[in-house]
């Protein structure tokens, strides 16, 4: 077996650790972008310190998920702001726009010039800017990832710059930067980390590292996801999906992804809907038609017994079968009362064409069996 797995050069995590952020910040440069989620008052305890540190800096917030131009946008801040470190302060939109500037800022050219699927798809040749993600929500994982996901209206999709340089200097996960989040921003990140646990172990490039990040953290969703929903400052809860949210950050940037991303891709890209609440409504019937499709063409495959794990972790019966997983998460789903595609204005004539574009998303590439575009058009129908 041959694998590599790269991440973050320094990862700190646990209650309080956000106090650790100016002083190791202010080590890397001496004037910053800080790229936040919407309403930056939520980062002033960040800013005050900075300002004890002395550092200088200059607030881009990110009001909607990202875009081309809103990457332009910021590398344009960033250059006229003589910036020479980047900070992503927010949910995975903030991360991401933080790491896609500090990479644009440093190589200079446009987004698309380094875009997967839409774009060139030009290396990124030389370092970013230092950048420090500190994530504020538990779902994407995307403070130790080496892509960042933008939106591009004009073709519809959502797409990756993608490349080593991408990877945060420093990340930051502090459990209580979650307590304030309301059940549904809560409900609808914690089902994306869980997506990004699930289609890890199941994937094709699956590892022995990843493989035991995806374990650990699938059974701290199982025990957390409902009290971090139910009671938002259950410490412990929440301690548990900023863990289960960075593992599956860790996951699957090592081990890809799976059809479930592949397809909430091109469906963030055509309609204003959220990506966490999308993986959260196709997850279960994507599982549903990967294990049919595996019983079907290969009985034989090892994926099968990863799926019946899963069943395991998530329901905590020694004898569950793969499917059960599935019937777990669609249970959750309701319960927690995530939309269906269909309230996002998805109909039945948007189908052919979103199967279409996640044939080519590069997640679905991972998944642990290759799906006919009439399996990919099953799942979305089944979400609607």
């Amino acid at each position: 077996m041959i694998f590599e797995f790269a991440t973050s050069q320094r990862i700190l995590f646990g209650p309080g650790t956000l106090r650790q952020a100016a002083p190791l910040a202010r080590e890397l440069g001496s004037r910053a972008l800080v790229v936040t989620s919407g309403d930056s008052s939520r980062a002033a305890a960040l800013l005050s310190a900075l300002d004890d540190q002395g550092l200088a800096h200059v607030i881009f917030p990110v009001t909607v998920e990202p875009t081309l131009a809103t990457v332009r946008q910021g590398v344009v801040q960033a250059t006229t702001s003589r910036c020479d470190l980047v900070i992503g302060f927010g949910g995975g939109s903030a991360l991401d726009s933080a790491k896609a500037i500090a990479a644009l800022t440093a190589n200079g050219g446009d987004p698309l010039d380094h875009l997967e699927v839409i774009g060139r798809g030009l290396p990124l040749a030389k370092p970013s800017l230092p950048s420090v993600a500190i994530p504020t929500t538990a779902g994407t994982g995307s403070e130790v990832t080496h892509n960042a996901v933008l939106v591009s209206p004009e073709h519809g999709v959502k797409a990756s710059l993608r490349g080593p340089t991408l990877l945060p200097r420093i990340a930051i996960v502090d459990p209580e930067l979650t307590y304030a989040l309301p059940p549904d921003i809560t409900a609808s990140t914690g089902l994306d980390a869980l997506t990004q646990l699930i289609e890890p172990l199941t994937s094709i490039r699956a590892n022995p590292l990843t493989d035991a990040l995806c374990r650990a953290g699938i059974g701290r969703v199982a025990r957390s996801l409902r009290r971090a929903c139910t009671t938002g400052k259950d410490a412990a809860a929440r301690a548990d999906m900023a863990m289960a949210s960075l593992f599956g950050g860790l996951a699957l940037a090592n081990a890809g992804l799976g059809a479930a991303h592949g397809l909430a891709g091109p469906v963030g890209g055509m309609f204003p809907a959220p990506h966490g609440a999308v993986c959260a409504a196709l997850l279960p019937h994507v599982m549903n038609i990967n294990i049919a499709a595996l019983r079907a063409r290969r009985p034989q495959s090892p994926v099968l017994a990863r799926y019946a794990e899963v069943a395991r972790l998530l329901t905590g019966s020694e004898c569950a079968p793969p499917e059960e997983a599935a019937v777990w998460v669609l249970e959750l789903i309701v319960e927690l009362k995530i939309p269906r595609l269909g309230a996002y204005g998805l109909t039945s004539t948007h189908i052919p064409v979103l199967a279409e574009r996640a044939t080519a998303a590069s997640s679905t590439k991972a998944n642990p069996i290759p799906l006919t575009l009439d399996e990919l058009s099953e799942i979305l129908a089944r979400a609607l």
